[in-house]
C-alpha cells in the first residue's frame, strides 16, 4: 500500500502502475477539507514512490466526485482571511497531480462535477464510461471553479467551449465531452479501469506523448489576440443578456479567464483565486449556497416522510378537468401513475386532454419527448363523466372551482365512492383543510395538495395538514408528490396556507401605493429589474387572475380580519368589478394581445388608470417601492414560522423560490431578511409601521434582532 487515508487509498494495480482511488465513507466522494489534505498527502507519497511508471485516478463508487463539500462554505466564507488562504492552498493540490513525474489518466464514471471535473483536468488523459456526466456547475452557487478549472479547461477544450461550460454551469454527457476534447475516449462501464490502465501503459511506453499533452496547461493560452478578444466579447454579451447584473459569478468567470489567458499556470491560477475569493464575499453567493443547503434539507425531510409511508400510490384520479386538472393528470401520467380525469362536463374533459396534449406536443417538437412516450402518457389519462371510474384509485386530487360549498359537496360525494383506505386531497389554494374535512367521514385520510400553475413547470407542491389528518396520510401524499418529480413541503392549515398567505400582504403593499396614485407600471419595473422578481405585482395579479386574487382576498380577510381586511375600493377589487380578469380575458392591469408576428404583447391601458385612479408616470422612490412591497411579505413569513405553519427557515425559503419565483440571488425571504440584517429590517419596518399591521414586526423578530440570532438556527414553535 502506497497510501491509505479515510477517503483515499493508493496502491499498485500492476507493477509500476498505481491506482489512486477515491473511496469516502459516505454515499458519494466529495472534496471536503479533510479529503483535500488526504489528496495532497497521497500525491506527495506518489511523487516519492520508486519504480512508478504511471497513475490512474478512479472512484470505488458509482459516481466519480460530486465536487466540493458545500456544507463547509458559509462558515468558511464568513472568515475572509481563512477563505483566501484555503482557496490558494486547495487549488495547488491539483498542481501536485499535474506535476507527477509520470503519465496520469482519470477514469470517470457517473458524475464528475466541480472539483471532480477539475481533478480530471489535472490529469494528462481522461477516459469516461458511457454513464459519465461532466461539468463545472459552480455559477449555480454564485461561484466559479476554484481548483484550477478556469485555468485548465480553456487550455484543454479551447476558450470558446470553456466559457460556455463555465458561464452556464451546464452538465455534459460523456459523448458531448468527447466531441470538444474534454475526454480522450468513451468506453463501456465494464471496460473503464482496463481502458485507463492501457492508456497509462501506452503513454509510459512512449506510444503517447504525455508530456506534450500536459505542456499547454502549464503555459499561457494558445490563442491569437483577435480570436481571444472576439471570444471574450461574445461571452460577455451572452452573459449580460442571460445573467444580468444580479448574478456576478458568470461575469467573474470571464474576468478570471481573461486575466489568466496570457499567464502561465501560476499567474492564471492567481487570477482564478482572486475572482473566486471576491465572489465568496458577495450576497449572491451566500444566497445561492444557502438555496443549495436549504434544498438538501427539504429533500432530506421529504425522503424521511416517504420512507415512513405505509401506503403506496399507484393510481390516481383528478376531479375537475380544465387547465389545472389537466396539468395534474398529465404530470401523474408522465411520471408513471395512471390518472382518471373526472368532470361533469365533456367540454371540460376535452380541455383537460387538450392541455395534456399541448404540453406533450411541445416536448416532441423540442426533441425531449418521443412520439411513443406521448402516446403512452395520453393513454394513461382516462377522461370520464362517471363517478364509478374513480372507485379503485389510491388517491384523489380534487381540483374543482375555488368555492368551499362546491368543494365540500364534491369531496363528500367522492368519499362515498372510493375505498376506505384511499386518500382524498384538495388542490385548494386558500380554503381551510380543517373546514373542508368537516364534510367527510374519514378526515384522517384527507389533506391539502396545492399545486402551482403551470403544473408541469412549477416544482412546488404544498402538502397541507388539517387538524385530523393522520401522519400516514401526509407520508403517502409526500411520497406521491416525489413520484411526480415535485418538491413537497408540509405545512399546517390556515387561510392561504403558507405561500398564498404571505403573497397577499405583498400584494396589499403594492395596492396601497396604487391607491396613492403611483403608476403600477413603475412599481412592476422596480420589483422586476431592481428586486429581481420574474413578474411585478401588477403583472403577477393578471397572470394569477384578477377574479381569483379578488376572491382570495375574501378568504384572507375572514382569516385575518385585522391584518388583511378587504378593501372594496382597492385596485384589484375595482378591476374585478369591471370584469378585467387579467390574461384570461385579455385585460387587467395590462391589455394583452399579439403583434404582427404572433408574439404575445403586454401594454398598459389608459382605461386601467381611469378605473383605479393611478397617474401614468407617477413614480415613488425605488427603495420605498421595495420596502412597501417586501416588508409585509417578510413579516408574514416570520409569523408563519412563529405560528408553526411552516417548519423551518429553509422550507420557507424553498417554498417561495419554487412556488412564487422569489429571486434566487436573494436566496428566499429569510436569507433576504438576514442579508439586510434583522436589526436593520426592524428599523426599516418601524418607519412604515403607521401604514398598518402588515408593516408591524412581531415581538419575536425584535427579540431575534436584540439577541443577534439567526432564523436558520431555529425551527417553528409547533
Amino acid at each position: 500500500m502506497i497510501y491509505q487515508g479515510e477517503s483515499i487509498r493508493v496502491d499498485f494495480i500492476e507493477p509500476g502502475f498505481a491506482e489512486l482511488q477515491f473511496d469516502a465513507k459516505g454515499s458519494v466522494n466529495k472534496f471536503d477539507q479533510k479529503t483535500l489534505q488526504e489528496f495532497s498527502d497521497a500525491l506527495t507519497q506518489l511523487a516519492q514512490t520508486d519504480d512508478l511508471r504511471g497513475v490512474i485516478v478512479t472512484s470505488s463508487k458509482p459516481t466519480f466526485i460530486v465536487g466540493a463539500d458545500i456544507t463547509e462554505f458559509l462558515n468558511m466564507f464568513a472568515d475572509p482571511e481563512n477563505t483566501r488562504e484555503w482557496v490558494a492552498k486547495a487549488s495547488r493540490v491539483f498542481d501536485q497531480l499535474e506535476d507527477l513525474p509520470v503519465p496520469t489518466v482519470g477514469a470517470v464514471k457517473g458524475f464528475a462535477l466541480g472539483g471532480g471535473c477539475e481533478a480530471l483536468l489535472a490529469c494528462d488523459y481522461r477516459v469516461a464510461d458511457s454513464t459519465a456526466t461532466i461539468g463545472l456547475p459552480e455559477v449555480k452557487l454564485g461561484l466559479i471553479p476554484g481548483f484550477g478549472g478556469t485555468m485548465r479547461l480553456p487550455r484543454v477544450i479551447g476558450p470558446d467551449n470553456a466559457l460556455e461550460w463555465i458561464t452556464t454551469g451546464k452538465n455534459n454527457s460523456a459523448l458531448d465531452a468527447l466531441k470538444v476534447g474534454a475526454v480522450d475516449a468513451v468506453v463501456e462501464p465494464d471496460n473503464l479501469t482496463e481502458a485507463a490502465l492501457n492508456l497509462a501503459k501506452a503513454a509510459a511506453a512512449g506510444e503517447q506523448d504525455w508530456k506534450a499533452k500536459r505542456q499547454p496547461k502549464l503555459e499561457p493560452l494558445k490563442a491569437n489576440d483577435t480570436e481571444l478578444t472576439m471570444t471574450l466579447v461574445t461571452a460577455k454579451g451572452m452573459v449580460a443578456a442571460k445573467a444580468g447584473k444580479h448574478y456576478p459569478a458568470p461575469h467573474k468567470a470571464i474576468e478570471a479567464i481573461e486575466n489568466g489567458a496570457r499567464e502561465a499556470r501560476e499567474g492564471a491560477l492567481n487570477a482564478e483565486n482572486q475572482a473566486f475569493f471576491d465572489l465568496t464575499q458577495t450576497d449572491a453567493c451566500h444566497a445561492q449556497v444557502g438555496i443549495f443547503l436549504a434544498d438538501q434539507a427539504v429533500k432530506g425531510k421529504s425522503k424521511k416522510y416517504a420512507k415512513s409511508a405505509s401506503k403506496e400510490i399507484n393510481t390516481a384520479a383528478v376531479l375537475g378537468a380544465g387547465i389545472m386538472g389537466g396539468g395534474i393528470a398529465y404530470q401523474s401520467a408522465l411520471k408513471g401513475v395512471p390518472a382518471v380525469m373526472k368532470d361533469i362536463k365533456q367540454d371540460a374533459l376535452d380541455l383537460g386532454m387538450k392541455e395534456a396534449g399541448k404540453i406533450l406536443k411541445k416536448g416532441v417538437e423540442r426533441g425531449k419527448v418521443s412520439s411513443e412516450k406521448m402516446i403512452k402518457v395520453l393513454s394513461s389519462i382516462t377522461p370520464t363523466l362517471l363517478n364509478d371510474a374513480v372507485k379503485d384509485v389510491d388517491i384523489v386530487v380534487e381540483a374543482v372551482v375555488e368555492n368551499p360549498k362546491v368543494k365540500g359537496s364534491v369531496l363528500a360525494e367522492v368519499e362515498g365512492v372510493i375505498s376506505d383506505d384511499a386518500i382524498l386531497t384538495s388542490n385548494t389554494s386558500t380554503i381551510s383543510i380543517t373546514e373542508l374535512a368537516k364534510n367527510l367521514k374519514r378526515p384522517e385520510k384527507f389533506c391539502g395538495m396545492h399545486f402551482f400553475n403551470p403544473v408541469h413547470k412549477m416544482p412546488l407542491v404544498e402538502i397541507i395538514r388539517g387538524e385530523k389528518t393522520s401522519d400516514e396520510t401526509v407520508a403517502a401524499v409526500v411520497a406521491y408528490a416525489l413520484k411526480l418529480g415535485k418538491t413537497p413541503i408540509v405545512v399546517n392549515d390556515c387561510p392561504g396556507f403558507y405561500v398564498n398567505r404571505v403573497l397577499f400582504p405583498y400584494l396589499a403593499g403594492f395596492a396601497g401605493m396604487v391607491d396613492e396614485g403611483i403608476d403600477f407600471v413603475g412599481i412592476d419595473k422596480v420589483m422586476e429589474k431592481m428586486f429581481g422578481w420574474p413578474m411585478g405585482p401588477a403583472y403577477l395579479s393578471d397572470v394569477v387572475g384578477i377574479d381569483t386574487a379578488d376572491h382570495c382576498t375574501v378568504v384572507m380577510a375572514d382569516g385575518f380580519p385585522s391584518r388583511m381586511a378587504r378593501n372594496e375600493s382597492s385596485a384589484i377589487a375595482q378591476l374585478a368589478k369591471a370584469e378585467r380578469y387579467g390574461q384570461k380575458n385579455g385585460k387587467g392591469f395590462y391589455v394583452y394581445g399579439t403583434d404582427k408576428k404572433g408574439k404575445p404583447t403586454k401594454e398598459a391601458d389608459p382605461e386601467t388608470y381611469k378605473l383605479i385612479g393611478a397617474e401614468p408616470g407617477k413614480q415613488a422612490d425605488k427603495d420605498e417601492v421595495i420596502a412597501r412591497c417586501m416588508i409585509p411579505m417578510v413579516n408574514e413569513v416570520v409569523r408563519c414560522l412563529e405560528e408553526g405553519i411552516i417548519g423551518s427557515a429553509a422550507e420557507a425559503d424553498i417554498a417561495l423560490l419554487y412556488g412564487l419565483g422569489f429571486p434566487p440571488f436573494r436566496g428566499g425571504p429569510f436569507r433576504y431578511l438576514e442579508t439586510v440584517g434583522i436589526e436593520n429590517f426592524v428599523k426599516l419596518a418601524d418607519k412604515y409601521a403607521h401604514l398598518g399591521e402588515i408593516y408591524q414586526v412581531t415581538d419575536g423578530m425584535r427579540e431575534m434582532a436584540k439577541a443577534g440570532k439567526s432564523y436558520f438556527d431555529t425551527t417553528s414553535a409547533k
